[in-house]
């Protein structure tokens, strides 16, 4: 348990320090932390400039990342797709 708790430190800190033009090349620090968190679809679209949608970051918090993957599970269901994502959020999400 203190190991984890060490990385999530060393990890925050990391996060905290990265400077603002590493956030948006290719990769690095920032891009690390998403394909961890979200996976390598989300890495790969942060990567090219795209932001994080409210789902992806609810994901991560406990008890109400269970309500967010039944939502996201139910718009799969009624078969949402990126483009309707996009016309309703925007471009720089999806």
């Amino acid at each position: 348990m203190k190991v984890v708790a060490c990385l999530m430190a060393l990890l925050f800190v990391l996060i905290a320090f990265a400077p603002a033009a590493m956030a948006r090349e290719n990769g690095g620090v920032i891009g690390f932390v998403v394909g961890c968190c979200f996976g390598i679809r989300s890495a790969a679209a942060y990567n090219e400039g795209k932001d994080l949608h409210w789902r992806e970051w609810g994901l991560i918090i406990p008890f109400f990342g269970w309500v967010v993957s039944i939502l996201n599970g139910v718009d799969g269901m009624d078969g949402v797709t990126s483009a309707k994502l996009a016309s309703q959020y925007g471009a720089n999400y999806y």
